[in-house]
């Protein structure tokens, strides 16, 4: 960092990777193998990076932090099978990719973490596998069962097409900064296709008003369609839930369910 003259900027969530002992764990918790082509969001200061590089085929490493461009191609440089993207990874055209990634293994910045890893599991069919450091209240989010109150958006969607586990605790010393937050180290297994964009706006909309039924919450949304609550009543009888239910009772598979119910 000193040589670099980097200073890690709060605003970006940045809190860069500094124990090397942990690399290992990750490696092995994401099963790397020679012909995996991983894709890393928030390069920081290529420790991770670098690690990958010499286990995988490829590694596409984003960084939306130009100041932090030095330190990356000094450690990219020596490694011809990483490519370097400077850009946000919530706008980046993550399908353009070339080799398509295979698996996302990455210690994320918290302000996007939620959103890379539900981009990447919605956009990228090719990628099976994800590990990557989190907060902790993000981790437990999306490995939440239902009925529980950590059981929300994230949880549904992530689970519609994946097993999602919180693997271990991440001491708060392997970073620097020192965060103020526990984080967690999240995997994903992917089990099969991402739900699509109709299905992603009901559990949305399902969940915009949680304490309230899940079919007045449908009711409530800005472009309900007409009847859409007494429909949602019926279809949760059908599927075997009470008509008032709420969101967080159903899960994932009951509101799969729910949706094919609504469409028929």
């Amino acid at each position: 960092m000193k040589a670099f003259g980097v200073r890690p900027k709060r605003d970006l969530g940045q809190n860069f990777l500094i124990d090397s002992n942990l690399l290992d764990v990750i490696a092995r918790a994401a099963a790397l193998a020679p012909e995996d082509v991983v894709l890393e969001v928030g390069g920081g200061l290529g420790v991770l990076s670098e690690h990958l590089a010499d286990r995988v085929a490829h590694v596409h490493v984003v960084e939306l932090d130009r100041a932090l461009e030095p330190a990356l191609r000094d450690a990219l440089d020596a490694h011809a099978n990483t490519t370097l993207h400077l850009g946000d990874a919530v706008k980046l055209d993550l399908a353009a990719l070339d080799p398509a990634p295979t698996k996302v293994v990455a210690n994320l910045p918290y302000g996007v973490a939620a959103t890379v890893i539900l981009r990447t599991v919605a956009e990228l069919p090719g990628i099976t596998t994800w590990v990557a450091m989190v907060q902790k209240e993000v981790g437990e989010r999306f490995a939440a069962r239902a009925g529980t109150s950590a059981y929300g958006v994230p949880s549904v969607l992530a689970q519609l097409a994946c097993d999602v586990k919180v693997l271990r605790p991440v001491s708060r010393n392997v970073f620097h900064p020192v965060p103020n937050v526990d984080s967690v180290l999240v995997g994903l297994q992917r089990h099969g296709q991402a739900p699509d964009a109709a299905l992603r706006n009901l559990v949305s909309e399902g969940f915009a008003h949680r304490r309230k039924a899940l079919a007045r919450s449908l009711s409530l949304a800005p472009r309900a369609e007409p009847g859409i609550r007494e429909r949602a009543r019926a279809a949760l009888e059908t599927i075997g839930r009470p008509p008032d239910a709420r969101a967080e009772q159903l899960s994932p598979a009951e509101w799969r369910a729910l949706y094919e119910e609504l469409r028929a």
